[in-house]
């Protein structure tokens, strides 16, 4: 059951598709997450398993990006 607490991540160094592993597993246990990726391919790879798993991805840097789950219809 995942949390509100957000996890970070650094993956500066990681190739793809490691950047993206990682992240789906931290959203395992975490609501949101932040993660630092130097590989040009990132942005691309967490934005599409961002998609496909129905959360929202922000790039809110060069190499830092934040994805996170959308708050439920309560």
């Amino acid at each position: 059951m995942p949390t509100s607490d957000g996890a970070h991540i650094d993956a500066r160094g990681l190739k793809c598709p490691w950047p993206a592993l990682r992240v789906a597993r931290a959203m395992r246990s975490a609501d949101a997450v932040t993660i630092e990726a130097d590989d040009p391919v990132a942005p691309t790879e967490l934005e599409a398993l961002a998609r496909q798993q129905s959360w929202t991805f922000v790039a809110k840097g060069a190499h830092l990006f934040a994805i996170f789950r959308a708050p439920e219809d309560v």
